[in-house]
């Protein structure tokens, strides 16, 4: 199996402001803070977490294709 990406950019939809962040293996990061303007970013309907929404990269469950969240 490969190991997932745990680097992933996230670029807020508000201002484009970007940020390289390390995703959680543990957990669902449900909200984050963009340092760009300060809105508080929140998983797209369907999505399970902000990377899975705004990153380049899907969080590390969904990389490896198990469930996420739950």
């Amino acid at each position: 199996m490969v190991e997932p990406q745990l680097q992933s950019t996230l670029t807020c939809p508000c201002c484009g402001h970007q940020s390289t962040e390390t995703m959680p293996t543990n957990a669902c990061q449900f909200f984050y803070d963009c340092a760009g303007c300060g809105e508080l970013l929140r998983p797209k309907q369907g999505d399970c977490c902000v990377f899975c929404s705004y990153g380049t990269v899907a969080c590390p469950p969904i990389q490896q294709q198990k469930s996420c969240c739950g």
